[in-house]
């Protein structure tokens, strides 16, 4: 199916899912908000790139300001579509004009001018700017929870033309972390060079990026969201490098992370050991997701797994399960397994049951079911915030301090795919069709 006739299935099941949740609300329509710019700071001009509203998005992957979409059953979508004079800025153009056929598209040159093209009757207002609901006087339903709970509920099942955008924004990405890896490998780069470098071989500016990349060199891969690239390229024996990045296409992400290392000597060895046991261990858990598993069973399999590597290379001291029961492992792997993917890189559809009290971080608590996408990204860490009550504590004597301290001068382990689904049979990586092994 090409990328057209598969919008066009995606926008019929789009209404006919919005008409369903509409007439559970009683509500005759709902009016959905791209956004606003947002001010960088109250004390001067500049604005942030806008990040579209997702319920907004979920139809068309039109990014301008303050635009407007009309969903009423048995109507056409009517996008109000705001083309303001302003020879300071001027919003992207879409990647692509296969969406616009399906939309009664009305033009605009004020905000102020979108009011006369709404419907009467009950109407809900979805928008992150609930301000734009003073000036468009819709005073009757405001982001009311449960509507937009089933609205995000709505993104959970991927439809054929979601899926290929995850897939095309899996083969941008790629793309990058290919060209990142070589020069790792190929001499000595500073994080931010590297940064610089993926953003070249995407073909996409910092603000399209579905989050900041994290590129971390050395001990800041034991940070997990570490974005304070460094500047100046450091030549060590040994050295690793953490790369979390994705790409975007037609508003969805991708969000893949792959972990090297290169030197010679004890150190580099055991770590390099440590990176092929953990790609092993994620590859393994990707293998294992199957319909009617709860994720969140997925994620205390990565424990059992982390804790027989830790074991194996004696960085702990006592069996995989003594490390796991003992919550040793919770100190090495501190964050979920994985988390739903779409629009939002952290899409919330997936995440509405609340995970065990041990699991605090986990943003994937649902049953696995056709057409999810999610991500699998296992790490091992070695966080002094989260060790130091460990050396200090009475489980000091089973864990090889002097080995941990060997291995945090690299930091630590993630690796990440993205996997659709399928009714049947083996998930879908849509990130290994792109970057194999």
């Amino acid at each position: 199916m090409n990328l057209e006739a598969a919008y066009q299935a995606h926008v019929e099941q789009l209404q006919r899912g919005y008409a369903q949740v509409l007439e559970r609300a009683q509500l005759d329509a709902v009016i959905l908000h791209a956004g606003s710019l947002k001010p960088r700071s109250t004390f001067d001009d500049q604005y942030w790139p806008l990040r579209a509203t997702p319920h907004y998005q979920h139809w068309l992957p039109l990014a301008v300001p303050d635009c407007a979409l009309v969903i009423r059953p048995g109507h056409r979508p009517r996008l109000i579509w705001l083309k303001e004079q302003n020879f300071w800025e001027k919003p992207a153009a879409p990647d692509s004009d296969h969406w616009q056929s399906s939309f009664e598209i009305i033009n605009i040159r004020e905000v102020h001018e979108a009011r006369a093209h709404f419907p009467e009757g009950r109407v809900a207002f979805i928008a992150e700017d609930e301000q734009r609901a003073a000036l468009w006087k819709l005073a009757d339903v405001r982001n009311p929870p449960q509507l937009v709970k089933e609205l995000d509920q709505l993104r959970v099942a991927k439809t054929a033309y979601e899926v290929l955008c995850l897939a095309e924004a899996n083969r941008r990405a790629a793309s990058g972390h290919a060209a990142v890896r070589a020069a790792f490998h190929d001499g000595d780069r500073s994080e931010l060079d590297l940064h610089l470098l993926y953003l070249a071989a995407t073909g996409q500016d910092d603000p399209e990026t579905p989050y900041k990349n994290i590129v971390a060199l050395g001990e800041h891969a034991a940070t997990l969201h570490h974005v304070s690239y460094r500047k100046q390229p450091e030549a060590r024996a040994a050295q690793s490098l953490l790369l979390d990045a994705g790409a975007t296409y037609q508003g969805y992400c991708s969000d893949i992370t792959r972990t090297f290392v290169k030197g010679a000597g004890a150190q580099a060895s055991v770590f390099g050991e440590l990176v092929a046991r953990v790609e092993k261990m994620q590859q393994q858990l990707c293998d294992e997701v199957k319909v009617g598993l709860p994720y969140e069973r997925l994620h205390e399999r990565a424990h059992e797994e982390v804790g027989a590597i830790l074991a194996a290379l004696g960085v702990v001291k006592v069996s995989a399960e003594e490390a796991v029961t003992a919550g040793l492992t919770r100190a090495f792997f501190p964050h979920g397994l994985g988390h739903s993917l779409g629009l939002q890189c952290h899409d919330v559809g997936c995440a509405e049951l609340k995970p065990k009290p041990s699991n605090p971080f986990l943003r994937n608590t649902m049953i696995i079911a056709p057409e999810q996408v999610f991500t699998i990204e296992p790490g091992v860490y070695f966080i002094d915030l989260l060790l130091e009550p460990l050396r200090n504590g009475p489980a000091a004597s089973r864990i090889d301090w002097q080995l941990v301290d060997v291995l945090a001068q690299l930091g630590g382990v993630r690796i990440e795919d993205d996997l659709r689904v399928r009714a049947s049979g083996p998930a879908e990586n849509l990130t290994r069709a792109h970057l194999p092994t």
